[in-house]
């Protein structure tokens, strides 16, 4: 692919594009715009797309449309057919294809370069180009593996629990000082060698970074690889000399580390240890905690459920993966409106890592319709459950465990909690008590006086209570 000529209006359709992939992540940063900045961010992409073809001499325009036209339908067809439990997990894999991309970009620029406008010439690599691909492609490569171990994880073809590999951290300083010697010694010698060691190691370090990271972190992973694929599409972007990759690339990286800061903050995690792959937890604390207590606890009914709640002057609605699982927000909403019609109160808690990844509560309860104005994160309702009636909780673990505040051995601690067990009453719906959260952690409020148990399929348990405020 080679430009033609540096064309005013390319770079200004570039710019209109620019514009419309800021407008759409301002749009996705709440459920109310989020419908518009995507429009915007399709428009955005159509136009850089489109632009691109047009400037520049294409060896093929039949073949490159064949492959937009089958992955278009790809696209199609999976956001049609896949299941908001599993988006998570299909971010991950989407992360993983960018990264990929990133790195054949750069294998096909490093054996061509000549076609891509970066060699000198006596067909050597400009100095500036083996910089922008050295780190391209390990940035490529390292989104690629890591979110292939990701997707593992929330997938369940791989545990949750940390996996701690001795010395990981001597390895992966290692390994990481290792490709960016490499990095620097390719700038002297462009020996396939080189390129394909550091491209290799490149693999090898996204495996051992994410491996260690236990689930209950998984969402901040999920947002930091979202950002790792950014950059790896900026740094393509240089060495394609296109505007539209650098400006996307950029906003999605940069956007995809505050929001990663963010989460960490909320989290109490180090942010540095994110990026290093360091945050899952100690040998000690990953095998902490993973066995659920013989202890006596109360069970309770719908029936039970219904009566406590149409009592209360306020019930808080704490949801988690569980209620996306059995796509249980329909009748939560069903359930909330019953409540209010008898003039109880209700509002929704949201953990910032509730659920697999950012937002996903939210997302499953606009779509159900819950008004805005009702849900709540963490930092604006922790202080309300002490003066609440019941606490109901639906498929939430490890986001109201207290042992994140009280347990220095757990994989959780230090992790900010809902204080749910401050509730007159907690009504907790889980599938059986025999299971425990995604971090492997057993939840010490099941165990609680305050605690009645609502053991069943989160959605058929809601319907139930339904039923019962119904009569």
């Amino acid at each position: 692919m080679e430009q033609v000529v540096a064309n005013p209006w390319a770079m200004l359709a570039y710019l209109v594009a620019g514009i419309c992939f800021i407008l759409a992540l301002r749009g996705l940063s709440s459920p109310v715009s989020s419908r518009r900045g995507n429009r915007f961010g399709m428009f955005g992409m159509a136009l850089a797309v489109g632009t691109t073809l047009v400037t520049h001499q294409i060896a093929s325009l039949p073949e490159i449309g064949i492959a937009i036209l089958l992955g278009g339908i790809v696209g199609f067809i999976t956001a049609r057919k896949i299941a908001m439990t599993a988006m998570p997990q299909l971010v991950a894999a989407f992360h993983s294809l960018v990264g990929l991309a990133a790195v054949l970009v750069a294998v096909a620029a490093y054996l061509n370069p000549a076609a891509f406008g970066i060699a000198e010439p006596g067909g050597a690599i400009h100095q500036v180009s083996r910089i922008e691909m050295g780190l391209g492609i390990a940035i490529g490569a390292i989104t690629f593996s890591g979110s292939v171990i990701a997707f593992l994880k929330l997938n369940g073809n791989m545990s949750g629990k940390p996996i701690m590999l001795p010395g990981r951290h001597v390895i992966n300083l290692g390994t990481l000082a290792l490709i960016l010697g490499l990095i620097a010694y390719f700038l002297t010698d462009e020996a396939p060698w080189v390129f394909f060691t550091i491209t290799g190691l490149s693999f090898l370090i996204g495996f051992l970074l994410i491996i260690p990271i236990g689930g209950a972190d998984m969402p901040v992973v999920v947002s930091m690889l979202n950002s790792y694929s950014g950059w790896a599409a900026a740094a393509m972007g240089f060495t394609l000399h296109n505007t539209a990759m650098i400006i996307t690339g950029a906003l999605v990286g940069s956007s995809g580390a505050i929001l990663s800061y963010i989460m960490c903050a909320a989290m109490n995690r180090s942010f540095i240890s994110v990026i290093a792959g360091g945050f899952g937890g100690d040998a000690g604390a990953a095998s902490g905690g993973g066995q659920a207590i013989d202890r006596p606890w109360k069970r309770g009914s719908a029936e039970d459920a219904a009566f406590l709640m149409s009592q209360a002057e306020q019930v808080i609605i704490v949801p988690g993966y569980g209620m996306a699982v059995a796509q249980a927000q329909h009748a939560l909403r069903e359930m909330a409106d019953l409540l209010k019609a008898e003039g109880v109160t209700v509002k929704y808690a949201i953990h910032p890592v509730a659920g697999r990844m950012p937002g996903h509560m939210n997302v499953l309860l606009a779509e159900a319709n819950v008004p805005y104005d009702e849900v709540f994160e963490l930092e604006d309702i922790n202080s309300e459950f002490a003066q609440t009636d019941v606490a109901f909780v639906i498929g939430a673990n490890d986001v109201t465990n207290p042992a994140a505040k009280t347990d220095k051995t757990s994989p959780i601690y230090g992790m900010p909690v809902l204080d749910v067990e401050k509730a007159k009453t907690v009504l907790f719906v889980k599938r059986s008590m025999g299971g425990v959260g995604y971090a492997g952690v057993d939840n010490e409020v099941f165990y609680r006086d305050n605690t009645m148990m609502l053991l069943a399929d989160a959605k058929k348990m809601v319907e139930e209570i339904v039923k019962s405020l119904g009569k």
